[in-house]
């Protein structure tokens, strides 16, 4: 007869399961146990072979019952990185204690490495753990339908490009989108939506990176400088994360230097192992296109249409000509299109009336503070509307909202 074997595990329970059955000494093999002192506190000694007292049985269940907590903190700090700073609390009582206790043997540490290396292998984990893939499409389209007002243009494309790009076999290329649209109207609330639903961490995933033209290149005579920082970051990045999201803002603002160092990695895949590897999106977010996206509006409201109505494609098609123009602040959209590396461009509607008191809404939701429709109206009254004629569009969109409510605190 062979040796009998263990029943299939069941998940991730099971595995911990038999994992702590094997942690179960109190030091790898071949090493001298530490001194049960906290055991001779509280009973006396027990002779070489004699059967275990009530007393001591009790003390061995404590102590396991502690290692095992012990344990199960390491793992999730390990593995899940939650619960980090009572781990290493703990880690700190045990290493300051006079008295030696039961600790985690090498091997233990051995096992538990082997389980977050297994793991990963389909929890997607980057070396630094923080950057796990969670890829929540629902979620996405949930918050862009709950919390995105008045952008139907934008929800639609966002979620069908970022859907289609994941789900779909072998990107030939990194996705990219351009974000135009006045200030105000949604384009950094969509992408912080968008890490929020594609990584654990959201923005602060490593596997996600901002730079804001004016914020990180602001000044042109170092810009060889932010040329090498930039190809090493991005290069860095896509190297640690099979998926990877980098969000440019202010991207009209981009120096020419700057674009040449960005290009290159949402070109076309060189092979086919690395179409398979890697799956990039960049985001580029502009106000360029803002006017023509809001003549388009206007010109549909003067005509007594609904704002739904309007097409991608007559906003697309009338976006992609401005910035095909030689304007100087457009000069790394018109390279972008005429390299044919813009997969959608994006527009976000100027945002009406009823759209910024959704906004005050949703801002006291935020913070858990009462609101009346009246108040609601006194914040929208607040905002600036243009043109001076009609009043149809806020100036500032949403942008200063979160803001205003303080005014409205008791």
């Amino acid at each position: 007869m062979g040796p009998a074997r263990l029943p299939a595990p069941r998940g991730l329970g099971c595995f911990v399961l038999v994992l702590l059955l094997l942690l179960g000494g109190s030091g790898s093999p071949g090493t001298t146990p530490p001194p049960r002192a906290p055991w001779a506190e509280e009973q006396g000694a027990v002779p070489e072979g004699a059967p275990w007292g009530r007393v001591r049985y009790e003390a061995v269940k404590k102590h396991l019952g502690a290692l095992s907590k012990h344990y199960w903190q390491y793992l999730a700090c390990k593995v899940w990185q939650e619960g980090c700073e009572e781990e290493e609390k703990q880690q700190g009582e045990r290493e300051a204690s006079p008295i030696p206790g039961w600790g985690f043997p090498l091997v233990g540490q051995d096992y538990l490495e082997i389980l977050s290396a297994w793991y990963c292998s389909f929890g997607k984990c980057c070396e630094t753990g923080d950057c796990r893939i969670i890829n929540n499409i629902t979620g996405l389209e949930a918050e862009l339908n709950g919390q995105l007002h008045g952008q139907h243009l934008a929800k639609a494309v966002v979620l069908r490009a970022v859907q289609g790009f994941l789900q779909g076999p072998r990107p030939p290329k990194a996705l990219v989108l351009s974000f135009h649209g006045w200030s105000g109207t949604g384009k950094n609330f969509v992408a912080r939506m968008v890490a929020t639903h594609l990584f654990r961490d959201g923005l602060r995933s490593d596997c996600v990176r901002v730079f804001v033209s004016l914020l990180h290149f602001p000044h042109h005579n170092y810009v060889d400088s932010y040329k090498a920082q930039l190809q090493r970051q991005i290069s860095e990045t896509l190297q640690r994360c099979r998926q990877a999201l980098l969000i440019f803002d202010e991207a009209e603002k981009l120096h020419s230097n700057l674009l040449d160092a960005i290009t290159p990695f949402m070109a076309q895949h060189t092979s086919k192992g690395q179409a398979d590897q890697q799956r990039s999106i960049f985001l580029f977010l502009s106000n360029l296109g803002g006017n023509t996206i809001n003549e388009v509006a206007l010109d549909f409201w003067r005509a007594g249409r609904a704002r739904e109505e309007i097409p991608l494609e007559l906003l697309e098609q009338r976006l992609r000509l401005e910035l095909q123009e030689a304007a100087e602040n457009s000069y790394a959209h018109r390279q972008l299109l005429r390299e044919k590396l813009i997969d959608f461009v994006v527009p976000f509607l100027p945002l009406e009336y009823q759209h910024v008191r959704l906004c005050a809404r949703d801002a006291f939701l935020a913070r858990g503070l009462p609101y009346t429709e009246a108040t609601l109206d006194q914040v929208a009254q607040m905002m600036v509307f243009v043109p001076k004629e009609e009043k149809l569009f806020s100036a500032q969109g949403c942008k200063s909202v979160p803001q205003r409510i303080n005014y409205f605190l008791p």
